[in-house]
């Protein structure tokens, strides 16, 4: 069985990706997932090395055949975007690939063809497979993309029979992070004691009893403030979730992105370190990876 740990946040910058490549020196026999596609970044610290490459069509622009065109306006009447000059030319900046002038042009005169929205790769990391993806610029169909990144990831641990994928999951509650989570084992709430952090979290943790996927807490920087991180525990335990551990600030974080590198390899002796390695033990004996409660369980992920 390939057990899937989903790591997200409420908010971009609560320290994700960094305690998602903490966990890849720990974590045996897996495969990464970069699920973050509008924002990857867990490359930066994985130094991916490119085995696979392959092109995302995700949408789909309007193009009008001037031969064709009639001029008769009804393209130009129904576009919300008003992406269609005068001349009946596209602006592809400004079309969101509705359709709606496709589906109704009297004479059938416009095109919609599937555009490249991305890239996404299968490489090798120093910590094992790794799946990522960049979208372009400005482009949509995230979610479609993550589903994608996803179920590549999920075949590439079966067919090199590994048993656990640890995935950066997108911030927010949004369509990726929908697209992240669903049929997750467990997901991996990384939190940060603030009012908005727990507002946030509140918000990820309804996603998370929606699709029924069990959530662990993590509070990152707790110790900047106590009392808050009290209240986070408090909720946590009001919403049955598992609180895995506290991470405390520590500037070391910084000094390792900088080096390329997660924090146990920068410096394992840490006092991050040590707590991020406590949180991952915690992770895997909860009762959402380890349900039978087996003592050596991360022995069994193969």
């Amino acid at each position: 069985m390939i057990r899937e740990l989903v790591i997200v946040s409420g908010k971009g910058g609560t320290g994700k990706t960094s305690i998602t490549a903490a966990f890849a020196s720990l974590a045996e026999n897996a495969v990464l997932c970069d699920a973050d596609v509008d924002a990857a970044d867990l490359h930066l610290l994985m130094a991916p090395r490119v085995e696979q490459r392959t092109d995302f069509m995700g949408g789909s622009k309007a193009h009008i055949r001037t031969g064709d065109c009639t001029s008769c306006g009804r393209c130009r009447e129904l576009c919300r975007f008003a992406a269609i000059s005068a001349d009946y030319v596209v602006d592809d900046i400004a079309c969101e690939g509705c359709g709606v002038c496709v589906d109704l042009c009297p004479v059938a005169a416009i095109d919609f063809p599937v555009q490249k929205c991305g890239e996404w790769y299968i490489s090798s990391t120093r910590f094992g497979p790794m799946v990522h993806a960049r979208l372009g610029i400005a482009e949509e169909n995230s979610g479609k993309l993550v589903s994608l990144v996803r179920r590549e990831t999920m075949q590439l641990a079966e067919e090199k029979g590994l048993g656990m994928i640890l995935t950066d999951g997108p911030p927010g509650i949004g369509c990726p992070v929908i697209a992240a989570i669903g049929g997750a084992t467990a997901l991996v709430i990384i939190v940060e004691p603030t009012v908005s952090g727990l507002h946030d979290m509140a918000r990820v943790a309804d996603l998370a009893a929606h699709f029924r996927v069990p959530g662990l807490v993590c509070i990152n920087k707790f110790d900047l403030n106590p009392e808050m991180t009290g209240r986070i525990e408090a909720y946590a335990l009001q919403r049955k979730m598992r609180v895995v551990g506290r991470v405390p600030f520590d500037p070391i974080f910084t000094r390792a992105m900088i080096a390329g590198q997660n924090i146990l390899e920068y410096d394992k002796d840490s006092a991050a370190a040590a707590a991020i390695t406590a949180v991952w033990h915690d992770i895997l004996s909860s009762p959402a990876l380890n349900p039978l409660g087996i003592k050596d369980f991360s022995s069994t992920i193969q």
